[in-house]
């Protein structure tokens, strides 16, 4: 099935017992005063929607942002929310194209099979009239078994091992981050790319408020001479947007795609790693 379900399908599907909703909204980077994502679900969210805090459900045994927890610990944390492993999940954002993608990749990674993202998000529900509600959203605690896709993610070695085999390594970074004429959000992180890398900046897959079409998608890939029928690996600044990358490639029809997980964060503060600049 398509990973893209529209909102009138979640309407249909609103009442079935083993539909599982999760508002997956991070904080925009770089916004000051913080927006408090928690506050705005709280205060209008799809009916039966459980709030999916991607920060609270990181590793915090890391320094590393937004890492991907153990299997056990995310099992627990699936448990405790009432998220099954069997459910039909279904993942919205309350604007844009920013966070959603790296909660899908996270379900799917730990071994959820049945993971959608709302094509459009909050604002597609609430353009087609949809109703929404308010307050806190408590699930009965289900079951949910976590088996890690060890293929589905990349640690800084294998990262690496396929820079140095040439692979192709998609970064969803801004053009500016990747060249290097842009400061890096994170202090005391140098901006630049690695060897060999493409800037995909993760906005350019987004249209209107939700990605592209698989036709504009391959367009755009075939643009950037991305090879769809060999591996390829996203990253980014911190794991989050690489995802958006991950679910456009999935969409454009590549098989064979892996994320980096420390990303930009890790890379970049590494002694020995070699940052380009485009300037």
């Amino acid at each position: 099935m398509n990973p893209l379900v529209t909102a009138a399908w979640l309407a249909a599907h609103l009442e079935d017992p083993g539909t599982i909703i999760l508002d997956a909204t991070l904080p925009p980077v770089g916004v000051t005063p913080p927006i408090d994502t928690h506050a705005r679900y709280l205060a209008n969210h799809i009916p039966g929607a459980i709030f999916f805090d991607i920060e609270d459900l990181s590793d915090h045994t890391t320094s590393l942002p937004h890492m991907l927890p153990t299997a056990d610990a995310f099992a627990r944390s699936m448990s405790t929310l009432g998220v099954a492993d069997n459910a039909t999940i279904v993942i919205y954002e309350q604007q844009g194209v920013f966070s959603a993608p790296r909660a899908w990749w996270m379900l799917r990674t730990m071994g959820a099979k049945d993971v959608h993202i709302l094509d459009g998000g909050l604002l597609a529900w609430t353009e087609a009239n949809l109703p929404t509600e308010t307050g806190p959203v408590h699930h009965a605690p289900a079951s949910f078994h976590a088996k890690l896709k060890h293929e589905a993610v990349k640690d800084l070695a294998q990262l690496k091992a396929e820079l140095n085999s040439q692979k192709q390594i998609l970064d969803a970074r801004s053009a500016a981050r990747f060249n290097g004429t842009a400061p890096e959000p994170r202090p005391n992180l140098s901006s630049g790319h690695m060897p060999g890398a493409i800037s995909v900046p993760f906005t350019d897959l987004v249209e209107d408020g939700r990605l592209k079409p698989a036709d504009k998608l391959r367009e755009y890939f075939a643009g950037k001479k991305v090879d769809l029928h060999q591996p390829i690996t996203t990253t980014c600044g911190s794991g989050v947007t690489a995802a958006v990358i991950s679910l456009g490639l999935e969409l454009a029809g590549a098989k064979h795609v892996s994320l980096y997980d420390g990303s930009w964060a890790e890379y970049a503060q590494q002694p020995d790693s070699v940052i380009e600049k485009t300037i």
